[in-house]
C-alpha cells in the first residue's frame, strides 16, 4: 500500500473514532462545554493527553502557516485540525504533501 493511501486511511479512522467518542458524550449531556472541560481535566492522566494534544495541535498549525509550498487546498487540514483534532489534521496534511510529491515526479 502507498503511504499516500495509509495517510488517507489513517484521516478516516483520525475523524471517525474521535467523533464517535464525541457524539456519545453529546447525546449523553449536550453540548456542555464546561462539563467536556470539567472531563477532559479530571485528573492527572486525562490532563496529560489532553495538554499533549493541545500542544501537538498548535505545533500542527504553525506547520501548516510556515509551509513554504502550500497546497491549493491547504486550508482543508487546517480546518480538519481545529474541528476534529490532530489526528485528522496530521494525516491530511500529510496526505496533501504526499500528493503534491507524486504530482511533482510525474512532471
Amino acid at each position: 500500500m502507498k503511504t499516500k493511501n495509509i495517510y488517507l486511511v489513517l484521516f478516516v479512522i483520525g475523524t471517525v473514532v474521535p467523533y464517535y467518542e464525541f457524539i456519545g458524550f453529546t447525546f449523553e449531556n449536550g453540548l456542555d462545554l464546561k462539563l467536556l472541560l470539567h472531563q477532559l481535566f479530571a485528573n492527572r492522566i486525562s490532563s496529560f493527553f489532553a495538554y499533549d494534544v493541545i500542544i501537538s495541535a498548535i505545533v500542527l498549525l504553525i506547520l501548516f502557516f510556515s509551509d513554504k509550498n502550500r497546497s491549493k487546498y491547504q486550508w482543508v487540514p487546517l480546518l480538519a485540525t481545529i474541528t476534529i483534532g490532530v489526528s485528522s489534521g496530521l494525516p491530511l496534511y500529510l496526505y496533501q504533501k504526499e500528493c503534491q510529491n507524486s504530482n511533482k515526479k510525474s512532471v
